[in-house]
Formats: structure tokens, C-alpha cells, sequence
């Protein structure tokens, strides 16, 4: 029998729970320039996976276990407390967002440095970070404009230019997304969001390559194919470009992203017979199944139920695990009571709804439909 070492076991768990957490940040920072490296841009995203949106925290403070950090760099050596204390100092002295923003007639630029307080202690876990309060506009209370990812997908990027573009892909992809489900743009529109195109001096600006890779064949290399390697390899996008001529010169990238097909299901598990040994086998791809609920009249009147948020929509376990377990009992209900049948429940679960539903959106729908369904059935040979 092999025994695993308790610290592997432990880093195990911590990876788990970091796999659950999300970012969420404006639209505004993601196309902003970093003017970081990729350690402190990492240390950042995974001190914004802290901040829970919908209660934001007070004195911009948050508290980073020291254990989650190692686990999340893949720290396990005996000099991780000093590279950790270099990693603080560095995002300190050197990272900062400069942000343009349009002002009449030209735009104004903004420099933030996102984290200028942290204290810890060499014998506790916890560090404390506080962010500044003009970075916190950008990372709480988002109604518009915003873009989530998974944190577990930044942690395995190991360069700062495969950390920029997949936050920026995120961004767009996530409006894909978006306006596959709620409307309120042409086809076409829509299909720029899934195939997005920059020109190559905002590409530039983003990334902070103005000065570096002068040669296109240098920048081709550092900052499009080696980073697209890194995403395709190790996030849920497939991710290729071409470039765009104008004259001589390359003018524009333009970006073809896909999604892989999941088998894991991080955030939602519904008790489900294909449900073995913590992974779901699948039997349509979940690419199919989030295409089906994205173009679902039901995800619309969930949406308009105030039962799923724009959040939600980005989050394909969700999505596939509503169209495969509750959207075909919803089609029941639709039989017996016809679409305002379908309505008047969701109304009435709406009004039931509490905080650990909202976490649990999907394992609630199912539950409340399942428990309804046979009291209509029972309804209807009562009235026969």
C-alpha cells in the first residue's frame, strides 16, 4: 500500500478549494497595461479571488493563507518563506495598472498601485493584504462590464504575457457568452466576441512590448505563440490566430477561441448515477450542452426571474449540468401547464430563494422541480 505524505495530502485539499475560486475584476483593468511581471500579476489575481462581490470586504482588507499561495505558485521547497517575502516586496515596489479612460475629446490615464499594504508574521499562516481604495471600484459591486475566470486556470500560466492574454480572451469570450443567451446583438457581432480581433499597437500597449521585440518574428514568439501554447495547454480554451496585413505590415491579430470539452465538474454536482469516483461521465459534450442552454428560451426566464446572473452564464458546469438534469423536467412542466405553468413556478421559488440557494443555483432548481413535478401530476389524476 503506498502511504502519501501528510504535506502532499494537505496541498491536495488546498488545490481543491482553490479550484472553486473565481476573479472577477472591470473590463477596464483587464485592457489596462500591468506594469508588473508575472509573479506579482498572479499575486494579484489570487488576492482578488479573496473578495467575495457580494459582501465586499471592510478597510479593502482580505486575509491569504500562506499554505494556498505556496499551493497555488507550486511552491514545496525549503526557500519558499524567502522567495515568498522577494514576491511581496517586487509587487510592491514594481506593480502597478495604468488605466486609459476616455475624457472629452482624448483619453486620461490613471496609474494604481493595487496592493500597497501587507503584513504578516514568520509564524503565522495568514498574511494580511489591503488593497488601495481606488484599485476597489474595479473589483466590486460590477453590474456591467466585468469578466470572471477561474483562478486555478491563472495558476498554471507560468508567463506574464499567457496571464494577460488569457484574462483578455476571458473577457471576450465571456460576452460571447453573454449575448448568445440574453440577445441585444447581431450574429455577427456576437461571432467577433468568440473570434475577437486587436490591432497590433493595442496589442502592444496591453502587453508593454511599446519598446521590446521590435522584430515581429521576436514578438510572434514571446507574446502570441509560446502564451498560446501555455492557455491551450493548461486553461478550457483551444486558442489560435492569424494575422492580419495591411500593406506590408501586420496590422491586426485576430484570435479564434473554442472550448474544450470538461469532464470535471468543479462547481456543481448534482446527485446523478453518472456521478463515479468525483468525475461525471458525460455522455454529450458539455461544448453541446452549454450551446443547447445558452440558446434555451428557459435560461432566458431564469435570467428574467432574477434565478441566474450574468456570473452564472460564464460558468459552463452551470450551464451543461441545468440542460442535462433540469431544462428536460422543465419541458414536463411546460406539458402539463404550458410556458406560464413553467413561469408562475419559477415566481414562487424566486421568492423562496435564501444565500445558500444563490451558491447552489443548479442543485436548487433541480431539487425545487423535482418536488414540484409530482404534485402537478398528482393534481391532474385528482381531477380526472
Amino acid at each position: 500500500m503506498t502511504i502519501i505524505p501528510e504535506s502532499k495530502t494537505r496541498q491536495v485539499q488546498t488545490l481543491n478549494e482553490l479550484s472553486k475560486r473565481k476573479v472577477v475584476e472591470h473590463n477596464s483593468l483587464i485592457t489596462s497595461i500591468a506594469k508588473m511581471d508575472k509573479t506579482p500579476l498572479k499575486m494579484f489575481e489570487l488576492a482578488v479571488s479573496l473578495i467575495d462581490t457580494d459582501n465586499p470586504p471592510q478597510d479593502q482588507t482580505v486575509y491569504l493563507s500562506k499554505k494556498e499561495m505556496f499551493a497555488f505558485f507550486k511552491v514545496d521547497d525549503n526557500d519558499k518563506h524567502s522567495r515568498f517575502k522577494e514576491a511581496i516586496e517586487k509587487m510592491q515596489k514594481q506593480a502597478f495598472f495604468q488605466i486609459k479612460k476616455e475624457q472629452d475629446k482624448g483619453f486620461k490615464f490613471v496609474s494604481i498601485v493595487p496592493i500597497p499594504y501587507v503584513e504578516w508574521t514568520d509564524y503565522h499562516d495568514e498574511v494580511l493584504i489591503r488593497f488601495s481604495p481606488e484599485i476597489m471600484p474595479y473589483l466590486i459591486n460590477l453590474k456591467t462590464n466585468f469578466t470572471q475566470h477561474a483562478l486555478s486556470e491563472i495558476s498554471e500560466l507560468n508567463s506574464k504575457y499567457a496571464v494577460i492574454l488569457y484574462r483578455w480572451l476571458s473577457m471576450n469570450y465571456n460576452q460571447y457568452e453573454h449575448y448568445s443567451v440574453k440577445g441585444g446583438r447581431r450574429e455577427e457581432q456576437i461571432d467577433r466576441y468568440r473570434n475577437p480581433e486587436i490591432g497590433m499597437k493595442e496589442l502592444r500597449e496591453m502587453t508593454d512590448t511599446i519598446t521590446e521585440y521590435k522584430r515581429f518574428t521576436h514578438f510572434e514568439t514571446r507574446v502570441l505563440k509560446e502564451p498560446l501554447a501555455e492557455i491551450t495547454n493548461h486553461t478550457s480554451f483551444n486558442v489560435i490566430y492569424e494575422k492580419v496585413k495591411k500593406g506590408r505590415s501586420i496590422d491586426s491579430i485576430v484570435f479564434h477561441i473554442t472550448k474544450k470539452q470538461v469532464a470535471d465538474d468543479i462547481s456543481y454536482k448534482l446527485d446523478d448515477p453518472t456521478y463515479i469516483d468525483g468525475k461525471i461521465r458525460q455522455e454529450e459534450s458539455e461544448k453541446d450542452l452549454v450551446y443547447e442552454a445558452m440558446k434555451s428560451p428557459y435560461t432566458k426566464l431564469l435570467m428574467e426571474h432574477f434565478l441566474l446572473s450574468y456570473i452564472d452564464l460564464t460558468d459552463t458546469a452551470i450551464l451543461s449540468g441545468l440542460q442535462k438534469n433540469v431544462y428536460p423536467l422543465y419541458d414536463e412542466l411546460k406539458e402539463l401547464r404550458g410556458l406560464k405553468g413553467v413561469k408562475e413556478h419559477l415566481a414562487y421559488i424566486r421568492d423562496k430563494q435564501d444565500d445558500y440557494s444563490k451558491k447552489n443555483i443548479a442543485k436548487y432548481l433541480k431539487k425545487s422541480i423535482e418536488q414540484y413535478l409530482p404534485i402537478v401530476k398528482r393534481q391532474d389524476i385528482d381531477h380526472e
